[in-house]
């Protein structure tokens, strides 16, 4: 049976390449994704799946394909929203909404999903158990679709969970994994110096907020050189300053804002709390007031060791995986993580590097593509893992009882 699933995969590539490129022509930012999420309701309802629910968490749409015999509940997980960057590519597909593009490969999960809960359905005579096809709005932006569409119910009777990622800086056929943390706890902090402004000619008149913030983040580069084990990974960054005045005119006030990416929890509560103390010993120091903010975004994406061994000896029998390796963790943020917080599951890199170009364009880029050959080989590992699970979790409970 899933040598046929695999081959209708196949032949339903151009639909999914048609469909991703739809998606990738229409998109909508994060939290206003009403158009994709009707789209793909509607899909759902063309292909004669009932048992679907819209609005879920906000707009999360969640579909189950079930199965006439017996087993266990397998949910997949896609998300759809696009970033606030115009599309620069010179493609017949490239983004119609100025200043929006998926530049980050979720037009790609989405259509993988529907193609994969397509041929899904197609097959549930033959199929065992529930496939849950949970497609997320709003990944791109904390507080993320993930956690309010768990609170919503998304994962009610789920036994495990798989996702993956098109992974565009990768060739595709490669499969990338992880046992553990494979992506950062990606926080976001707030500092706002005041000081007393005045005179650019007189500066002892004053308190410099310039000054100030300019020492603070010279500060904070020692926090992971010397606060943090060297064992731990972890990232502090500053990535705007502002103080916004004439030339002569010395700020009285001054604003920073950066992330911090750490993997453990100890790690993040530590660097919570040191980041204030240095703001407040700066300013302290040079006689200012500050406020500082530490916004938690998503926590860091750990998977279930034994469920990606599971998948990793399950991408291993497709021939469209040509490699399947290790990947060291990565320090993007990933709300698929609040999945791996209630069941076990594993989340994976699939490799999509376009094949029309020779350097390498990163996420997130004005320019970012993938290659659409990579949709068969994510859709065919997504299908491998959930239909072969249902072996394995039949295997498991077997030898579990046999032990009592």
């Amino acid at each position: 049976m899933l040598s046929q699933i695999l081959s209708k995969l196949e032949s339903y590539q151009q639909d999914t390449v048609e469909i991703r490129r739809y998606l990738h022509q229409h998109p909508e930012l994060s939290f206003q994704e009403y158009e994709t999420a009707k789209y793909i309701a509607s899909f759902y309802e063309n292909i004669g799946v009932t048992d679907v629910r819209t609005n879920v968490g906000g707009n999360g749409v969640v579909a189950k394909i079930h199965g006439a015999k017996p087993g266990v509940t397998v949910a997949l997980r896609a998300d759809f929203d696009a970033l606030p960057i115009q599309d620069e590519k010179e493609v017949p597909y490239a983004s119609k909404v100025s200043g929006v593009m998926h530049a980050c490969g979720h037009d790609g999960h989405t259509a993988t999903l529907l193609t994969l809960a397509k041929v899904l359905h197609e097959q549930r005579e033959q199929l065992e158990g529930t496939y849950v096809m949970i497609h997320q709005h709003a990944e791109e932006y904390a507080p993320g679709g993930a956690i309010a569409m768990i609170e919503d119910g998304c994962l009610e009777g789920v036994d495990v969970i798989f996702g993956t990622h098109l992974w565009a800086t990768e060739p595709t056929g490669k499969i990338q994994y992880r046992t553990g943390p494979i992506m950062a706890a990606a926080d976001r902090f707030e500092v706002y110096v005041q000081g007393a402004g005045g005179h650019g000619a007189q500066p002892h008149t004053t308190k410099d907020a310039v000054a100030t913030a300019s020492s603070i983040v010279v500060q904070l580069q020692q926090l992971v050189s010397r606060r943090v084990d060297p064992i731990d990974s972890a990232v502090v960054s500053v990535g705007s300053f502002v103080a916004d005045n004439a030339f002569n005119v010395i700020a009285d006030k001054a604003r920073l804002e950066g992330t911090v990416r750490t993997f453990r929890e100890e790690v993040r509560n530590l660097l919570e709390n040191e980041l204030e103390q240095v703001v407040k010993g700066v300013c302290l120091t040079n006689g200012s007031t500050y406020k500082f903010l530490y916004h938690r975004g998503y926590p860091a994406t750990v998977n279930d060791e034994e469920m990606t061994e599971f998948f990793v000896e399950q991408a291993k029998t497709l021939p469209d995986v040509l490699q399947v390796e290790e990947t060291p963790p990565q320090m993007g943020g990933e709300d698929f993580s609040y999945y791996l917080q209630h069941v076990k599951g594993t989340f994976f890199f699939t490799g999509a590097k376009p094949t029309y170009r020779d350097d390498v364009i990163p996420h997130h880029h004005p320019k970012f593509d993938i290659d659409e050959d990579a949709l068969l080989v994510a859709a065919k590992a997504l299908a491998t893992a959930a239909v072969q699970y249902q072996t394995y979790a039949k295997t498991s409970e077997a030898a579990a009882q046999s032990a009592r």
